[in-house]
């Protein structure tokens, strides 16, 4: 381990063996903390190149178990996003999608810091499951052509234990380890496509535009090499996506999407992503087209019946899709208003999502719980005008204090301006479907 340590930490190039007896020997518990921490400082520093990316992510790959979804027919479609506030497209995409006719089998994660996540959405549906025997979970694809549950601690194993020491050793913001730890998870949940959503801005872990978009262009050449079907879309998220942030308000906003009556940005997105989802599982001839479909399903309310239909086979009351006093609702409120006259310059997405935490929406630490009825309504949007005193978010939770900060956290999120704002386009650029 000396060795390896050595090579990089001058610059050198490190060998598929090397990097499979690093993968191998943390996972077990035969290489200690102090010499992982000081080559992944080396790799921070040093960085690695696409192939060696490409060996570490399939070492983690083979470090737990792999996701045999070979005994559902057709092209299996998994959707993964980078991490955002308000961000709830898997809910609304993968129901639009799979009632199109694409297989989805999806394993998601839990919310952490400022970002949310799809498990702790779904546990707010009365009686929703996220934990299924194996064989369950694939005969519910085969069934309902959707299932999604909480990641095990089996796949990639590897990732858990190298994500939490970059956690704390500043190793996490590097290419190679940040494209190792999402790809080698997506790799080895067994979907022969993979539809990615990479968020630049400022509630994003890519701020820039630029770096998004190599962070996307690495994940898509990496697991077309892998001999997956992968696209990636750089998206915005400079500020939240829709108007609610938290748990059970953001089940009630994709209901609302799939409806037909979500916000605009919330919806395009949505369908976007959708689109590609059916694009990648060989139903539509282009994206183009994919998105076509996934526009009529949502018109035709076949979106929001697989969605029913979804939450029913997992166990959930499928009534609170419509019926939305079934899901957790907050004992306290607090409410912002505008300050002055103008234009809503921008609605910090980093800061919304802090103030969701503090409600109670979001945790700081893994074993932390939430509060599902917890989170944010927001009023306005970056462009939208304003007048003196007007609304412009709702705080909601069980705790009046933890709704008191977030309530202080989040009007810092809003800025006003004399004239309206320019508003960057919702999606950058598509990467990775001229492979197809």
């Amino acid at each position: 381990m000396y060795d390896i340590i050595y090579t990089k930490r001058e610059g050198g190039a490190l060998s598929r063996e090397e990097i499979e007896y690093f993968v191998k020997g943390y996972t077990e518990g035969s290489i200690p903390d102090y010499q992982a921490s000081a080559l992944l400082m080396a790799i921070f520093l040093q960085k690695m190149s696409k192939e060696e990316t490409f060996w570490l992510t399939d070492a983690m790959m083979r470090s737990g178990d792999l996701v045999d979804l070979s005994s559902v027919p057709g092209v299996k479609v998994d959707k993964h996003s980078t991490g955002g506030v308000g961000d709830k497209t898997t809910l609304i995409a993968a129901p639009l999608a799979a009632s199109c006719g694409v297989p989805v089998a999806k394993m998601s994660g839990r919310g952490l810091g400022f970002t949310g996540g799809t498990v702790d959405k779904l546990e707010s549906i009365p009686g929703f499951r996220t934990a299924m025997e194996p064989e369950d979970f694939l005969e519910q694809v085969r069934r309902v052509g959707m299932a999604v549950i909480g990641q095990t601690a089996h796949i990639a194993a590897a990732d858990k234990k190298i994500y939490a020491l970059r956690d704390v050793t500043a190793t996490v913001e590097n290419l190679s380890l940040i494209t190792s730890s999402i790809m080698s998870k997506k790799l080895a949940s067994g979907s022969d496509a993979i539809v990615l959503d990479v968020k630049c801005g400022k509630g994003a872990f890519m701020e820039e535009p630029e770096s998004a978009a190599e962070l996307a262009q690495w994940m898509v050449e990496l697991g077309t090499k892998a001999g997956r079907k992968t696209i990636a879309a750089v998206t915005d998220m400079d500020q939240p996506l829709g108007r609610a942030v938290g748990n059970s308000l953001e089940v009630m906003e994709a209901a609302d999407t799939l409806k037909g009556c979500g916000p605009a940005d919330i919806t395009e997105l949505s369908l976007k992503l959708a689109g590609l989802m059916i694009f990648a599982g060989g139903l539509a001839g282009t994206a183009e087209e994919g998105e076509r479909m996934a526009v009529r399903a949502l018109e035709s309310g076949a979106g929001f019946g697989k969605f029913c239909e979804f939450i029913g086979a997992q166990g959930g009351d499928s009534r609170a899709a419509s019926d939305y006093s079934l899901l957790p609702q907050a004992e306290y409120a607090r409410e912002i208003y505008a300050e002055k006259d103008g234009f809503i310059g921008g609605v910090e997405a980093r800061r919304i999502g802090l103030a969701s935490q503090h409600t109670g929406a979001g945790r700081e630490k893994k074993e932390d719980g939430v509060d599902l009825a917890a989170g944010i309504l927001l009023n306005k949007k970056k462009g939208d005008p304003v007048k003196k005193g007007e609304l412009l978010a709702t705080f909601f939770g069980n705790d009046p204090e933890k709704v008191k900060k977030g309530a202080a956290e989040g009007a810092a999120a809003f800025s006003i301006s004399r004239t309206r704002p320019e508003t960057e386009p919702l999606i950058r650029q598509v990467i990775g479907a001229e492979v197809l």
